[in-house]
């Protein structure tokens, strides 16, 4: 009876809807394992990821010197295009899942954080995230992009991973 009761709240908590993550994606699990994540989970993240992106960055180009301006200012374009591209194939199909239009909780946190920083300390604090939240990405475009349940969603992930490689190493280099 135990065990029924405890996979009954696994099997709830994993269906909830677009702002909470499956239990296995929230835990790392899947990542752990290298299983794709849901439509629904692949959706929400990239997202969230995109809004805090775009907002972690356009403090970054505010208080930034000219190299963090510049990486700040390419994460704005690229992340905001990733989030139209996004919106764009979830308009035209029958995919589940909701994007995440504002900060998660825990990137509210982060953002609030940056912004009380300033110099040296925004600097290092700035690259320490895009490192994180750049190695996450790269982890979960392809893990989707292997094993993902849509394909337009897959073949989008495919095609969106190598620039985000490529952040995750400009990323790398501009917080030695």
């Amino acid at each position: 009876m135990k065990k029924m009761i405890i996979t009954t709240a696994l099997l709830l908590a994993a269906s909830t809807t677009a702002f909470a993550q499956s239990t296995a994606e929230k835990t790392g699990a899947n990542s752990l394992v290298g299983r794709a994540p849901s439509t629904e989970d692949f959706v929400m993240q990239v997202s969230a990821s995109d809004m805090f992106e775009i907002e972690s960055s356009k403090l970054a180009v505010q208080k930034g010197d000219e190299p963090t301006k510049a990486f700040a200012r390419q994460m704005i374009t690229d992340h905001e295009k990733t989030s139209a591209e996004l919106k764009a194939l979830l308009a035209g199909s029958k995919v589940k899942g909701i994007p995440v239009t504002t900060l998660t909780k825990d990137h509210k946190e982060e953002v609030d954080g940056l912004a009380k920083l300033s110099g040296a300390e925004f600097k290092e604090e700035y690259f320490d995230d895009q490192v994180d939240a750049h190695e996450d990405a790269v982890d979960l475009f392809k893990r989707y992009a292997e094993g993902g349940e849509n394909a337009d969603l897959k073949a989008w992930a495919a095609k969106t991973l190598p620039a985000l490689e490529h952040h995750y190493k400009m990323a790398q280099d501009l917080e030695k």
